[in-house]
Formats: C-alpha cells, sequence, structure tokens
C-alpha cells in the first residue's frame, strides 16, 4: 500500500477495526503521526524523536472517536518534522507522492496524509493546520481539507507545534464525508444555517500568482452567484504581508517553548527550513511575542466583525505546488506569500474549508471559503453545495 505514494510510516504499521454499525462505517482513514496510538511511538517525522521518547499511554481522542464511530485505521502518515513546514519534503522518510501534481510538492506538515486521500489508499485523513498544514496539502493535493475553528476539535494526545493556532482536521475527495467526518469530531455538532453573502478578499487574490489568479477569481464569481450575493473587501489595512511577522512571533515563541529544551539536549537532525525555523524560533523574545499577540487581538477582532455571519471567499494557497527539490528561495518565497493567506483564519481562531475547484497548468490549486468562530457546520454545509451546484 505505501510504495506507490510513500504516504505511510512503514515501520509502524497499524491496522485499528472500527465499531460496527457507525456513522463511519466500513469508511477507512489515516492519522498523521503526531498524533498517539497507545503502545506504539509517535515519530512526529523524526528518527531522534522517536529513539527519544517512549511509546504512548493514550490513544488520541480524535482518533478514540473515528474508531468508535466505525472507522477503520490504516495506518499513520508522514509528517514535515515535527509539524513546522509547508513543503512536505521529509528527508528521513521521503516525500509523499503527489499523484494529482506528477513532480511537485503535496505540501505539508499533513504531507502523507493528503497523498493517502489524493491516492485513493484510504477514503479520509487525520491532519493538523498551525500555520496551513491541512489548507495548502488540500490545495496542492486537489482534495477537500478542512482547518476547525480553533479548539473545536479535541487535541490531546498529539504533539504541540504552537498551541494558540494548532488545530486537527481532516482530508477527503468530497463534500460529503468531509460534512460526515465533521458530525463525528465536531461534538456536539451544530446549526448548519444559510449563508447569503459572500465577501470576496481582493488583498488575498492580489497574493496569488498571475497565472492562477484568474482561474481562482472566476471560481470566487461561481460561489458568490451560487450564494446569491457579494462584496468585495480588504482582509487588512497594510497588505495580508504586514500580518506574517506577527503570526510567525507567536507560533515561533510558542514552538521553542513546546521543543527547545529537547532540541538542545538531544541536539536531533534536522532537515532543510526546519532546522532554521527553530534557529529563528530561539531567537524570538518574550517581548516580540507580547506585541504580537497585542496585534493578534486587534486583528482578529477586526476581522471576526467584518465576517459577520458571512463567508469570505480566498485563495487556499499562492498557485500549484512547487517543483519537488525546489531551491531554498523558491520554497521560502512560496512560503511567505502562503502564510500570508493562512494566516488570518489562525490568528482569528476560524475555520476554513480548502475547496478542489481549480486547475492551472493541469495542476490543482485550492480555493477557499472561511467564517466566524464556530460556523464549521455552516461551512460544511456550503461546501457540499457548491460542488452539487
Amino acid at each position: 500500500m505505501n510504495k506507490p505514494l510513500n504516504a505511510f510510516m512503514s515501520d509502524m504499521d497499524m491496522f485499528l477495526p472500527g465499531a460496527a454499525d457507525g456513522p463511519l462505517d466500513e469508511v477507512t482513514f489515516a492519522a498523521k503521526d503526531i498524533m498517539d496510538i497507545e503502545n506504539a511511538i509517535t515519530g512526529c517525522g523524526n528518527p531522534d524523536w522517536a529513539l527519544t521518547h517512549e511509546p504512548a499511554v493514550k490513544m488520541a481522542p480524535v482518533i478514540e472517536a473515528l474508531i468508535e464511530a466505525g472507522a477503520y485505521l490504516k495506518g499513520k502518515t508522514i509528517t514535515d518534522e515535527l509539524a513546522f513546514s509547508m513543503a512536505g519534503e521529509n528527508i528521513h522518510y521521503g516525500t509523499p507522492v503527489n499523484v494529482n501534481a506528477p513532480g511537485r510538492i503535496p505540501g505539508g506538515s499533513s504531507a502523507g496524509s493528503a497523498s493517502a486521500v489524493a491516492g485513493e489508499a484510504v477514503d479520509f485523513a487525520l491532519g493538523s493546520d498551525t500555520g496551513g498544514s491541512i489548507r495548502v496539502p488540500a490545495s496542492h493535493c486537489g482534495i477537500f481539507g478542512i482547518r476547525p475553528s480553533h479548539g473545536r476539535v479535541e487535541i490531546s494526545n498529539v504533539m504541540p507545534l504552537a498551541q494558540s493556532y494548532d488545530t486537527i482536521g481532516w482530508f477527503t475527495r468530497n463534500a460529503d464525508l468531509l460534512r460526515r467526518v465533521g458530525q463525528v469530531l465536531l461534538d456536539p455538532y451544530g446549526a448548519e444555517k444559510p449563508v447569503s453573502n459572500i465577501l470576496i478578499a481582493d488583498d488575498a487574490f492580489e497574493m496569488a500568482d498571475d497565472a492562477a489568479r484568474g482561474a481562482l477569481q472566476e471560481q470566487a464569481e461561481r460561489i458568490a452567484g451560487i450564494v446569491g450575493a457579494s462584496e468585495n473587501v480588504r482582509l487588512t489595512k497594510d497588505g495580508l504581508p504586514s500580518i506574517v511577522m506577527p503570526f510567525r512571533y507567536i507560533q515561533s515563541r510558542e514552538a521553542w517553548i513546546n521543543h527547545g529544551e529537547w532540541i538542545m539536549e538531544t541536539k536531533p537532525n534536522l532537515g532543510p527550513g526546519v532546522k532554521e525555523r527553530f534557529e529563528f524560533s530561539r531567537e524570538v523574545t518574550e517581548e516580540q511575542a507580547i506585541e504580537a499577540h497585542a496585534f493578534r487581538k486587534d486583528f482578529a477582532s477586526g476581522l471576526i466583525d467584518l465576517i459577520g455571519d458571512n463567508v469570505v471567499v480566498l485563495p487556499s494557497a499562492p498557485g500549484i505546488a512547487p517543483l519537488l527539490n525546489s531551491t531554498a528561495e523558491t520554497v521560502d518565497s512560496f512560503r511567505s506569500r502562503a502564510l500570508a493567506l493562512t494566516a488570518p483564519a489562525g490568528l482569528a481562531g476560524l475555520p476554513q474549508i480548502s475547496l478542489p475547484l481549480c486547475t492551472v497548468d493541469n495542476c490543482p490549486v485550492g480555493i477557499s471559503i472561511m467564517g466566524g468562530p464556530g460556523s464549521d457546520e455552516t461551512l460544511l454545509a456550503l461546501a457540499a453545495k457548491i460542488t452539487k451546484a
């Protein structure tokens, strides 16, 4: 199962059958290797982590809930090291295959989960999204992916990266299953409210590549037509790049608090990009983090007020997936523009769904719908409505 895709952790085969007659009976899934399974080591994408940590003593509740609902766990999937990347290229375990964009990265850090779903090895897969690790792989691989509202899905017994942003989400190949999984994991599952107005985020579309912008804007207009009304807005006063550093200061400060001691003691072999991000994290001061939190509070309040009961449409990523083994400069440039698109939901704790509606140069690029806090059920219903239309 693993060889064609390289999506699964080959050294930790795990097959856990689901309960009989549950709402997800006979549905198969995989889980990103930052989520605990009892009596197994959670590898977190790095061999040194696996060697220095004991087997888990408890299963992550998010996996337990799915098994109780009847879903069948088929394995753990490859993640970027400590979930601190958007690329999906792991120097230790290899790069999961992007079947819908051959020769291009799958996106990370939930790379294996996205690859397994796109490659039809499982029906759905769990990933995490701190700075875009569901939304970007979903865009690159041409599948559905949801980042829930912060705090809506139980995240205990999952390796933390930055608790201010960490969420557990999932990938599927269709909107119906995306919604069905949500009915299990969003507990309790609330009301699906009608949406009457779409907000098209002009400053977000300005971040897209020239090649992708037209296709993305066309889909935004189609979504607006399905809903019935739209207006153009800007999510920021000074442009989306202005929110990237405050986002990074908070994320990096928390990442170092979580993992800095282990890094200093173990001196693990960290791959390109991940190594430099932890070096940056080490230098972020408490004062920088405090200032970033103040910025976040003001930004989140303004964005939530702007959205109200409406839904924002924006690109999931700035363009199609970069080529495999791209230069560090290419990867960093793409990452910076992608963070500008993913940071609003992170800073404000908002739900966002990437929809596989666009193709550019025969490669997928996602378009997203984003709502106010707790509007996950509404977005799931709207995703189903859009794809049926």
